[in-house]
């Protein structure tokens, strides 16, 4: 507090520049550190959190406060912490009480950890799994530094700022819709705030491996690893796949290392998704992965998996939940997975954002292929060089988050944006990006059409492996002879999938002919759709839209009430709809 603030205790009243102090020390994909193989402990559990509507935690330092009991205050306070409500971390606020549904803003979580140094010399992370939209994290008082992106995780270091025995740990999350951010105001999902996902502590040594990752090379007959150390030193690290009996050494540089090892390989697919553990050691550090091996690429108008044509029968899903909001758990995960087997599918879309880790880690293990993306939707404040820089580390993020899964083949870079030069300029640098840090898997983006030549052509289609086709003939637009016409018109000369088709359905609503937000017409739907989808030689898969209706305030009718009706099965995750066995039958036959 400066001197002035404590002669004027309304200081703080007419001070719009409070939130200045924290624009800096903003943990990025760069400061990331690799949860693999490592022990850690866990946040998760009670925490006190209070809403913070006007952001007066940052205008009166909230966080600098002592816990003296209030009968023993010299003047009044505005903030307690044993007053806030007792929450779950995980967990979004939006879902635990009727008042708190439509809240967009601030809050504030508070809870105490002890901590007992160990006998060597270590630093100490804390571990976020996400927090929407921005955090900032304070430690006895102290900055440690925040986050932007809503979906990624982020690690910010507490060494400096722990001490023996009992430490308080407070987190500042708002959630207010912008027209500069990722994604911006407007969106066509719930915008569901809080500590969301897992928060950990991590003991580390002094130098440690921040992010490793093993892939298979494009001809198949090696693996190639990479690492990343947290500070600029040289030695060598020790690399091992123990079932491989492969044991090799690669020379690390100013912390940075790669080398390139022969081997043979069992390739990871749908059909056999074969994992091997891959073991790092460098500068008394150790990273553990199970990691599968496989190849993807194109050809022409064909996706290839381990060299051979794969046509991905896929499904998009959100993360939304009646009970949790957008909290996934992995009973809720291996739940949207069974959901898609049943189905026939082999490939999911993960829309709109980095849905949680875990997605990818159980994908891997049930041979599934994911689409990963993160939120660059509708009319991004494309012009906007900090909007740019969001994009790209939030990107960055998944991508080492999720390097190493083989289930992961495609890295999505945007969704239905207008093809104007600020946007190309914006998302081809952001596709560029994804190759430069992961040449090992392909990008695309879910494109709209060239309405005035009514072709799949998007200037964006150049720095793509893939073109992504969201369409919705026969719903938003009333038949389907526009989709005969642009099929027809099109020569996209790469492979395109259709990552979005649906129409809506109230579960048990039930007419005949093209009667609107009935199971009959989302059932014939996706005959007539998938009819004309499998007889197009340049389209390489279908991500139908989507597994189970989910919560949206844009979507007000009676039909509808807050609830995006397109899913193939209901928002009770149980109820499915006469959709579901047309397109199970669809993908059996394919």
């Amino acid at each position: 507090m400066t001197a002035h603030e404590a002669d004027d205790p309304f200081a703080h009243l007419h001070d719009e520049d409070y939130a200045r102090p924290f624009s800096r020390r903003l943990a990025t994909a760069e400061t990331l550190v690799a949860l693999s193989g490592r022990k850690a402990h866990s946040l998760d559990g009670e925490w006190h959190m209070t809403l913070d509507l006007f952001d007066e935690g940052l205008r009166q330092r909230w966080y600098e406060l002592d816990e003296t009991p209030p009968s023993q205050w010299a003047t009044p306070r505005d903030y307690e912490i044993e007053a806030g409500e007792c929450v779950h971390v995980p967990s979004c606020w939006n879902v635990l009480k009727p008042e708190w549904f439509h809240f967009e803003g601030a809050a504030w979580y508070t809870r105490w950890l002890n901590w007992e140094p160990g006998e060597a010399a270590e630093r100490v992370f804390l571990s976020f799994g996400a927090a929407n939209y921005a955090a900032l994290v304070f430690l006895n008082g102290a900055y440690l530094g925040g986050h932007q992106g809503g979906s990624t995780p982020f690690c910010v270091e507490a060494s400096a700022h722990l001490k023996p025995g009992r430490n308080r740990l407070q987190v500042y999350v708002e959630n207010r819709r912008r027209h500069d951010r990722v994604p911006m105001h407007h969106i066509d999902w719930f915008n569901y705030g809080g500590l969301y996902r897992e928060v950990a502590l991590l003991r580390l040594p002094q130098v440690f491996i921040r992010n490793a990752s093993a892939s298979l090379t494009p001809d198949g007959a090696a693996v190639h690893f990479r690492l990343s150390a947290s500070e600029p030193v040289s030695g060598m690290a020790e690399l091992e796949i123990a079932e491989l009996d492969l044991r090799a050494s690669m020379r690390v540089e100013s912390g940075k290392g790669e080398v390139t090892v022969p081997v043979s390989v069992t390739r990871w697919s749908p059909a056999e998704p074969k994992l091997y553990e891959v073991r790092v050691a460098f500068a008394g550090d150790i990273v553990i992965e199970r990691i599968g091996f496989r190849t993807i690429e194109t050809r022409g108008t064909e996706i290839l998996l381990n060299g051979e044509p794969i046509w991905l029968k896929g499904i998009c899903v959100h993360e939304d939940d009646l009970e949790h909001g957008k909290v996934s758990t992995e009973a809720d995960i291996r739940r949207r997975f069974r959901h898609a087997k049943e189905l026939g599918c082999n490939f999911l879309r993960l829309a709109h954002y980095p849905h949680h880790e875990l997605a990818a880690r159980i994908a891997d293990e049930e041979g599934l292929l994911l689409w990963a993306e993160i939120p660059v939707y509708w009319a991004i404040d494309f012009s906007n060089p900090a909007t740019l820089a969001d994009a790209r580390n939030q990107l960055c993020e998944l991508i080492l988050r999720d390097m190493n899964r083989a289930s992961v083949i495609i890295w999505g870079v945007g969704n239905e944006n207008a093809d104007t030069d600020a946007r190309l300029a914006f998302m081809g640098d952001l596709a560029a990006t994804a190759k430069r840090l992961d040449p090992s898997r392909l990008t695309s983006a879910a494109c709209l059409i060239n309405r005035e030549h009514f072709t799949i052509e998007d200037r964006l289609a150049d720095h793509l492996d893939i073109i992504g086709l969201n369409e919705y003939f026969g719903w938003y637009e009333a038949d389907f002879s526009g989709l005969d016409r642009l099929l027809a018109n099109s020569n996209p000369g790469k492979p395109v999938i259709v990552s979005e088709t649906g129409a809506d359905a109230v579960t048990g609503n039930r007419g005949a002919g093209r009667v609107l937000f009935t199971e009959d017409w989302q059932a014939e739907f996706y005959r007539e759709q998938f009819r004309r989808i499998l007889a197009t030689p340049y389209i390489a898969g279908l991500a139908a839209w989507l597994l189970y209706d989910f919560r949206t305030e844009r979507r007000q009718t009676g039909f509808q009430r807050g609830y995006n009706r397109k899913g193939l099965i209901g928002s009770d995750k149980t109820t499915k709809k006469l959709a579901f066995e047309v397109l199970t039958d669809c993908y059996r036959d394919k």
